[in-house]
């Protein structure tokens, strides 16, 4: 027995309209291998394989975000020893001409204006910030570690107040000219070196912590990523330059400068000292953060290597599909509008 099978456009514009759709469906999906050389679904595709995948791609984010840090480390690094340096080049300047005025006629009004100047370069450097943070806070980096020594700060009311108990009269009065070697000697010492000193430092001068930032430079490696402004080094240079700008040095005997001038020679140079031993740390550390960041590289490139192998399509194949699949719809839709132009109107 024959059977008829019937064939009207409307069943044949649906067959084309889901060919259509599938068609541009599996382009989409070709069209982005093509374009990212890897599988559009790494799930649908690995299967069981797609957990190793996932712990490749998390421990190339981990090395990545480890790049980024250290990249940020390196930076801190540099302007903190750039400061740490510049610090003890002008130190040794500084030492070489306190130790020429120390004989010299009117050895106070020449030694006293690089000291003053020395001092205020001593707070900017101790305060400098970079990218949000002040880099010499140790932990506390929000706050400006040094406060200015100038008229009404903490650091100078004391220094005056000191002055005063010892002597009787301030730094500009007629009086300071009578002060003996002796007693100015006891007064540095003594008040005066404790004000460089804890908890006189950490009150009147500094808001910064003896406890610096740690980094984590490595999957195994955390260092020590800043430098406190309570460094040995800092201290004995603010008492050298404070000394020699505010003891009223111009008005002193020459017996009792030199007191002044044997005590600040001797601080300048255990500051030249520490900041040369703190300067080696820190640039010992900053091998450590390159050495670091170059291993971290070369173990991003092999991860990279090994999640292509994994997700990695050929990009030739994906685009004879996405021209295949292009030429396909193109087809499609010719034959649809065709069809759709077909009516039994024309026969009649």
């Amino acid at each position: 027995m024959m059977s008829a099978n019937y064939i009207s456009t409307l069943m044949l514009s649906s067959s084309l309209r889901s060919s259509i759709t599938n068609n541009q469906s599996a382009l989409t999906k070709a069209s982005k291998e093509a374009t990212t050389g890897r599988f559009a679904d790494v799930g649908l595709e690995l299967g069981t394989g797609t957990g190793r995948d996932v712990a490749l791609r998390a421990d190339f984010n981990f090395a990545d975000q480890l790049v980024d840090t250290n990249e940020l480390v390196a930076g801190r690094l540099d302007v903190t020893q750039n400061r740490i340096t510049q610090l003890g080049k002008t130190a040794s300047e500084f030492l070489k001409n306190l130790i020429a005025a120390r004989d010299a006629e009117s050895g106070a009004e020449i030694i006293m204006p690089s000291a003053s100047a020395n001092l205020q370069d001593v707070i900017g450097a101790l305060n400098v910030s970079y990218n949000g943070s002040y880099l010499f806070g140790g932990i506390n980096t929000q706050t400006v570690p040094i406060t200015n020594y100038t008229a009404g700060s903490a650091s100078k009311n004391q220094v005056d107040a000191d002055f005063l108990a010892t002597f009787g009269f301030s730094q500009s009065a007629p009086g300071v000219s009578t002060i003996t070697p002796a007693q100015m000697q006891n007064f540095l010492d003594n008040a005066f070196d404790a004000e460089f000193a804890s908890p006189a430092w950490n009150t009147n001068w500094s808001s910064a912590t003896d406890q610096t930032l740690s980094s984590r430079i490595s999957t195994t490696e955390v260092v020590d990523s800043s430098v406190s402004a309570n460094q040995p080094g800092f201290r004995k240079l603010a008492e050298a330059y404070t000394m020699l700008t505010d003891l009223g040095t111009t008005s002193l005997s020459k017996d009792t400068f030199q007191v002044v001038v044997d005590k600040a020679i001797g601080l300048v140079s255990g500051a030249i000292n520490d900041l040369a031993v703190l300067g080696g740390t820190v640039g010992s550390i900053q091998q450590r953060v390159t050495g670091a960041t170059e291993k971290l590289k070369i173990q991003k490139d092999i991860l990279n290597d090994q999640i292509v192998k994994l997700e990695a399509v050929d990009p030739t194949e994906a685009s004879v599909r996405v021209n295949t699949l292009q030429t396909q719809i193109k087809t499609a839709l010719a034959l649809t509008s065709q069809l759709q132009q077909i009516s039994l109107i024309n026969y009649l």
